[in-house]
């Protein structure tokens, strides 16, 4: 039996992550000093709320190798093949962290670099898991996932910039020359790094510039999962739903509440779509 295991940063939501056994690493997230388990003792509500009031940018960690040592090791005892998938490499030390746990207890899983975030990461491993209860070999599994992430698609639309300029994710010179434009930003996921796609003026603009960056993707719209997340912004998020649903007819839509880990640098009113 292939087991499925991630770091929380895929902001899955819960009924997803208990109905397919997919075993959850935590990262932590220390705000004002206080350190929270992202997952347990954390929602993302409580979560935006302690940000908001917060002078200072939350800080994220990743699991510890003995963290992940300890999973692949209860895992392993049953002759389970192990399958993990981390946030992307570029944005965080998790894989690093999971490959020196899968040394730790003697190499007994497969680990995967998503070169994703939020539920882009989600969706591969919500898929892993399906493909794992119908039978599919981890062969398979990872072919599937080498091909997902050569054309998966990340848009992130920042409504402020002081977070992710702030944690280091975009230089400083570009989040101030946004921030002098009073501009909203709209990033995009290469090779599991963020770059900035398109600068735009006002909400409405901002929004619908999105829909026509979907729309000029190549791609059968109807095979594929989307993948929505939001810092406290459910309207935006509704709104892309119906949007999406609407013009493309996807095969699913996921929309959830973004957790710490990607939540520190989309900031205030963030969405990130991956598809």
């Amino acid at each position: 039996m292939i087991k499925i295991v991630t770091d929380s940063s895929c902001d899955l939501p819960k009924k997803f992550i208990e109905r397919h056994d997919i075993n959850v690493v935590p990262l932590t997230v220390n705000i004002d000093g206080e350190e929270y388990t992202e997952g347990k003792d954390i929602t993302p509500e409580l979560f935006w709320e302690k940000m908001r009031n917060s002078n200072d940018l939350p800080k994220t960690s990743q699991p510890t190798p003995a963290a992940f040592s300890e999973t692949f090791k209860r895992l392993a005892k049953n002759e389970n093949e192990i399958l993990c998938l981390t946030i992307s490499s570029k944005l965080s030390g998790t894989f690093q962290s999971a490959s020196l746990g899968n040394q730790l207890a003697g190499n007994p899983a497969t680990i995967f670099d998503t070169l994703s975030g939020s539920l882009s990461h989600g969706i591969q491993v919500l898929q892993s898991a399906r493909m794992a209860e119908k039978g599919e070999s981890l062969e398979n599994i990872l072919q599937y996932l080498e091909n997902f992430r050569k054309k998966v698609t990340i848009l992130i639309l920042l409504h402020t910039l002081e977070n992710i300029v702030k944690g280091g994710r975009l230089s400083r010179f570009k989040g101030s020359l946004a921030k002098l434009l009073n501009v909203k930003v709209i990033l995009h996921g290469v090779k599991g790094e963020v770059h900035i796609l398109k600068k735009v003026r006002g909400t409405k603009r901002f929004l619908n510039e999105t829909l026509k960056i979907m729309e000029e993707i190549p791609g059968i719209m109807e095979k594929k999962i989307f993948g929505i997340t939001h810092v406290d912004n459910a309207e935006d998020a509704e709104f892309f739903k119906n949007e999406i649903l609407e013009r493309f007819n996807p095969k699913e839509i996921i929309v959830n509440g973004m957790g710490p880990t990607m939540g520190t640098y989309a900031g205030e009113g963030g969405i990130i779509i991956g598809f």
